[in-house]
């Protein structure tokens, strides 16, 4: 079975190099010769080097994505782009067998060595054996989060592939982009008090080991944010739970964290779940209830996901398998 990905959207796209760390994308047309001819070579190099959201294999029909094709200037077929972290970081013009194995081959390398414990090159953790970052699985369409500040990311910069800002230029600062624009805050803070609720579908059933939250406010500053303390889980809900209906709704699993769970030097706390209660999950809540400290906001800047990956889902159906167990 290949494991290229066919790419059928723009937001699938768009989602998928946000979640792997490097993308190689072929855009072709089906008329094209050039593009027939080397089509073998990229699914044996598909075959040999995909890893889960390290990198990935993707294929671009320019007739049908005109969208993306003119996005990003696709006027010599094929043309192969290579996305890390979310960026262009090269592009093959015409058919190159050897410079696109060259290529491919490099990176494969760095993604392997840089991300060697499966989880990007900021986490401290290593994966349990058997098991993999399933972030890739994220529904990214999908989620929801309530109670979160307008001024910094959304709901889908918790799951971005790249490395977190902060780690960078100081903890809890971001780089500034150039020409005076607004600085990037590739974090997600609550708005009105600590707490946040956070929605995340799949695109298949999970089996759910291991979160690793990223969490990198600075020591000292007006109004610093806390670290998440206490997080309410809930497991196959249809949709993002009310801050008052979550008082009513036992979660799946309660996680009270303390400063030692918390990495010095990536920010990252592992949280382990109760892997029996979270073998067939759909969906998630995370509720962060309460935050570390006596301030009034609470920061997370990433969130991956640890497990297994079992059977893809209808994206038209919820399956709400287990809400009541």
């Amino acid at each position: 079975m290949s494991k290229t990905v066919q790419i059928s959207s723009s937001s699938q796209f768009n989602s998928l190099i946000q979640t792997s760390r490097i993308v190689v994308t072929d855009f072709y047309a089906d008329w094209c010769a050039p593009c027939k001819q080397i089509a073998p070579i990229y699914e044996q190099l598909s075959a040999e080097l995909s890893r889960p959201n390290h990198i990935t294999f993707a294929k671009v029909n320019t007739e049908q994505q005109t969208e993306i094709a003119r996005k990003f200037s696709v006027n010599t077929l094929p043309t192969f782009i290579i996305f890390k972290h979310g960026q262009i970081f090269e592009e093959i013009r015409g058919a190159e067998p050897r410079k696109l194995r060259e290529m491919i081959k490099k990176l494969s390398v760095e993604a392997e060595s840089g991300g060697a414990n499966g989880l990007g090159d900021w986490t401290a953790s290593s994966l349990p054996k058997g098991y993999s970052d399933i972030t890739d699985q994220v529904d990214i369409r999908g989620l929801d989060l309530l109670n979160s500040d307008s001024d910094y990311g959304t709901a889908r910069t918790l799951f971005e592939g790249s490395r977190p800002s902060a780690l960078d230029s100081g903890k809890g600062k971001s780089k500034g982009k150039a020409n005076g624009d607004e600085e990037k805050k590739d974090w997600v803070e609550s708005d009105t008090d600590e707490q946040l609720m956070l929605y995340i579908p799949f695109m298949s059933t999970l089996k759910i080991h291991t979160l690793h939250i990223t969490s990198l406010p600075p020591k000292e500053g007006e109004e610093v944010p806390m670290r998440p303390k206490t997080i309410n889980i809930y497991s196959n809900r249809a949709h993002v739970l009310g801050f008052d209906e979550a008082e009513d709704v036992a979660a799946t699993q309660t996680i009270t964290l303390t400063p030692r769970d918390w990495d010095e030097k990536t920010g990252t706390a592992k949280v382990e779940l109760r892997f029996v209660k979270f073998q067939n999950v759909t969906s998630l809540v995370v509720f962060v209830v309460d935050g570390e400290g006596d301030g009034e906001k609470v920061r997370v800047d990433r969130i991956r996901i640890v497990g297994e990956t079992g059977e893809k889902r209808d994206p038209g159906k919820l399956e709400k398998v287990g809400e009541h167990d």
